[in-house]
């Protein structure tokens, strides 16, 4: 696809793309409420070109629903969603961001360098459980990296119907990573142009109007008109239909011989009828034009945003009456509400009694996104089911509440007003929706009782009525989401946000406080949604308490409430924090062992069905399981934490002609602590710079590193040569089998006379930095890492150091990157070493403790740093009056 075809249109725009010319449109905004990035400027229309075709020709390769592109960031290990055709972008959003090392599969294609095929669900849910749990339906799906020569650049990705077996899937699958090999070779090239920027993505999707399905022609298309400047623009759809070049446009006044298809009078017409719509007098009656053939052709015309009086923009599209205005005229007389979205979410047709249903003008629902023109629906809980619509080939039922004001004004008796049954049916190219007042078998289905909403006199089913709708994405999978999402919060804190994000999304509650039991009184660990001050009296409160919070947890039943009458009439006396609304005490109990309990809180009075006690249950147990490996998760922290202070030195030894920094930064993951240290002793008439790395993290990690450290010291202060001090140190290993193993650089230095004795065990290899400036890596012979082959031998390498070099030590977490060779990192390393300076090489220059905080300033600053980092400069000190 050429390039030039392409407008950049930045981050969250929609991209029409037409099955003609393959040519991308801009038609407006992604109605996500996130504001727009810089990426516009920063993104070339070359790699918008790339991502749009390849994402678009995926779909069709591997017979997809939606297509999409990850490509790297700016942030080490961070992928962005740069493209996705297909699926609206705010059904997306939770996958917008993924890290490498995230159990994704995206992550493993990008990560391992492999494609990833998932057939469907079953297999989905086998390898990838979290990805599964997000999207609960059935579905396959394909991985491939797109890669260069020298790396890779992201991932392309297809969903699709499911199919039983990966076989199934292996001849598209061998198309798409043509396709990716064809894009990674392309954004090489232009990673290598010099005059563009790094091949990157910073901002939000572009989110791509895919080819049609080609099972039917184009029979209708759009054109908008500028009041100020009378220009006429008409879009690709419109220009096949009428059999126009694609440029085609021109002033109202010019539409009709510009068109050359229309008869010479229409012109006028359609400029009169565009007045009157600027004005805000849009024709009441439908407006036919006829072809220079003379079939008719059926135009609307409104204004898609309020505009001010005498004047705004105009859109309005034209279609074939014989083909879609039958059916619609059709589906205009049912007495079911009928409305169809395509696959971006943008409303593309509404009958009366759904423009009525909705409580949304006609004007206001076509050419807008469902979430746009129909704000109430941006729900989570109607997410999942129109994610599963898109994704899926079955139809999807579920029922929505709509909000007072517009229940009040779309119904004509009062029953009518609250819930609505919906009927999803999916299509290659639409999803056609059906509204229908809720009546009182689907109310009992949905857990309504009359004092929250339905009349004692609300009409039951009319004869001839289908039985109520099924929601086919209830919450059954909530504990699934719940538990994959609560396997990577270790802390109580993230354990509490985990629960607000997914428990009070999925039920529709605005306040949740967990306690927690400690010396039989009950804490507050966590709350939100409460009034200030609110919940203050409640802290500490005994097991002997009358209170809901208390009886829960020492009965082990859940209560709950469905209005506060009934919570006051219970516990008389106590405390409201509001006139009405629901209540839902939950305890939190691990194993039989009491944990806590949890308060879940509703605005409004509410009935609590079966199966929503029974979730509700079993989430609290989850909660609780959760809970309470966050509290052996923090006390082996501080066990562990306490072991790291202990064991890494306070202060590294002084020596008149020697100077040391050291620093340390624990990873993000996990304990936040691990095996990685370093240490100066002095040995003999020397000094000993050692730096190591024990596999893994935790207390046992922290535990044989210094057991490893105080042999290393051991071994030093009987000035052993290094050769020999690794021998010994890797017999130590072998002999207390920790199950770890261990990697070690150990340099034994004269600061007098600057020669130096080196041993490499499995450790990346040590940086200097000479006075000039020039940096290299020292190729020191090495030899396996500790404690894997008792036998093993440890070449010994001499070579000598300056005054004024910088020797340096460091452990892989600073220089390994997901995706990237580690030589990349090395080198990145001396880069950065060489710039921060020669620390003694002029009197009142930069301190090497300085150069250290220079080298780690990025590391310090990353908020994901799967590995420790361990880092040690040296540097020797020129004898006093000596020359440089």
């Amino acid at each position: 696809m050429r390039s030039d075809r392409v407008r950049d249109a930045g981050p969250g725009r929609i991209l029409a793309v037409s099955p003609a010319r393959r040519r991308t449109d801009e038609v407006g905004p992604m109605s996500t409420g996130a504001e727009n990035t810089e990426n516009t400027a920063r993104t070339p229309g070359r790699l918008t070109a790339l991502l749009v075709d390849a994402s678009t020709r995926a779909v069709g390769a591997a017979g997809g629903r939606v297509g999409g592109v990850y490509l790297r960031s700016a942030t080490p290990g961070l992928l962005r969603l740069a493209v996705l055709s297909g699926l609206p972008g705010p059904l997306f959003r939770p996958w917008w961001r993924l890290h490498a090392d995230s159990p994704f599969p995206v992550a493993d294609a990008y990560r391992l360098g492999v494609r990833v095929v998932l057939p469907n669900a079953a297999e989905t849910m086998r390898r990838y459980p979290q990805f599964a749990a997000g999207l609960p339906f059935p579905f396959g799906s394909l991985y491939v990296p797109v890669a260069g020569a020298s790396r890779t650049y992201g991932v392309l990705t297809v969903l699709r119907l499911p199919a039983p077996d990966a076989a199934d899937m292996l001849e598209g699958a061998d198309l798409v990573a043509g396709l990716a090999q064809d894009l990674g070779a392309a954004l090489e090239r232009l990673d290598a142009d010099g005059d563009a920027p790094p091949v990157a993505w910073e901002g939000e999707p572009l989110c791509v109007r895919p080819p049609a399905s080609g099972r039917h022609p184009q029979l209708a298309g759009s054109f908008g008109w500028d009041p100020d400047t009378g220009a006429v623009t008409l879009d690709e759809p419109l220009c096949v239909l009428l059999g126009l070049p694609s440029s085609a446009a021109g002033t109202p006044a010019a539409l009709g011989r510009l068109t050359g298809v229309m008869a010479p009078d229409d012109g006028h017409r359609i400029a009169a009828a565009l007045r009157d719509t600027a004005a805000g007098r849009p024709p009441r009656l439908p407006l036919y034009v006829r072809t220079a053939e003379g079939s008719p052709r059926l135009v609307e015309l409104w204004r898609p945003r309020p505009a001010p009086p005498g004047g705004g923009p105009v859109r309005g599209a034209v279609r074939d009456p014989f083909a879609g205005t039958v059916a619609d005229a059709a589906a205009d007389l049912l007495p079911e509400g009928v409305f169809c979205v395509d696959r971006l979410g943008t409303v593309v047709y509404a009958n009366p009694r759904a423009v009525r249903l909705l409580s949304s003008p006609r004007a206001r629902l076509l050419g807008r996104s469902l979430w746009e023109a129909v704000p109430w629906l941006d729900q989570a809980a109607y997410e999942d089911h129109l994610r599963g619509a898109l994704l899926s080939p079955d139809p999807v039922r579920f029922h929505v509440r709509r909000p007072p004001d517009a229940s009040r004004r779309a119904a004509p008796r009062p029953y009518e007003g609250d819930w609505l049954a919906v009927s999803v049916y999916p299509g290659p190219d639409f999803l056609t929706l059906t509204l229908r007042p809720a009546n009182r078998v689907a109310d009992a289905s949905a857990g309504l009782t009359p004092e929250h909403g339905a009349p004692e006199d609300a009409p039951g089913p009319e004869a001839g009525d289908p039985a109520p709708p099924v929601t086919t994405t209830a919450p059954e999978y909530r504990p699934i989401v719940l538990a994959v999402a609560l396997t990577e919060a270790v802390t109580a804190r993230q354990v509490s946000e985990v629960v607000v994000r997914e428990l009070l999304s999925a039920f529709g509650g605005r306040r949740l406080a967990i306690y927690l039991l400690q010396d039989r009184h009950l804490h507050l660990a966590w709350e939100t949604g409460f009034p200030p001050g609110f919940l203050a009296p409640f802290e500490g409160v005994p097991l002997d308490a009358r209170l809901p919070g208390v009886e829960t947890l020492t009965s082990g039943r859940p209560l709950f409430f469905d209005s506060m009458r009934a919570l006051a009439s219970a516990y008389p006396g106590i405390p409201l924090d509001a006139a009405e609304g629901a209540r839902a005490f939950l305890p939190l109990i691990a194993s039989g062992r009491p944990v806590g309990s949890c308060i879940l809180g509703f605005e409004r009075s509410r009935g609590f069905s079966t199966e929503e006690r029974t979730v509700l249950t079993a989430l609290a147990g989850l909660i609780a399981h959760a809970m309470e490996k966050a509290r052996r998760y923090e006390s082996e922290t501080a066990l562990a934490r306490g072991l790291q202070e202990v064991l890494l030195p306070r202060r590294l030894p002084a020596h008149p002609l020697l100077e040391t920094a050291g620093r340390y930064l624990p990873g993000t993951q996990g304990l936040d602590v691990g095996g990685d240290w370093y240490d100066v002793v002095a040995s003999g008439d020397g000094m000993a710079l050692v730096i190591g790395d024990v596999q893994g993290h935790g207390v046992q990690a922290a535990a044989t590193m210094g057991q490893l450290r105080s042999a290393v010291r051991a071994f030093a202060l009987g000035d052993r040569p290094p050769d020999e001090v690794m021998s010994g140190v890797n017999h130590l290993l072998a002999d207390l089998d920790p199950g770890l193993f261990a990697s070690c650089c150990y340099i034994r230095l004269d600061p007098a006379t600057g020669r130096a004795c080196a041993a490499r065990a499995g450790h990346p290899p040590p940086l200097l930095r000479h006075p000039d400036g020039r940096t290299e890596t020292l190729d020191l012979p090495g030899g396996v890492v500790l404690g894997v082959d008792p036998g093993a031998p440890y070449p010994l390498t001499e070579f000598a150091i300056e005054p004024g070099a910088v020797l340096a030590l460091y452990t892989d977490g600073l220089v390994e990157r997901p995706g990237t060779d580690i030589d990349e990192g090395i080198t990145a390393l001396r880069l950065a070493l060489a710039r921060a300076g020669a620390p003694a090489a002029r009197p009142g220059s930069r301190s090497l403790a300085g150069v250290a905080d220079r080298i780690v300033v990025s590391a310090r600053h990353t908020a994901d740093r799967p590995d420790d980092i361990a880092l040690l400069l040296a540097t020797r000190r020129a004898r006093s009056g000596s020359p440089r």
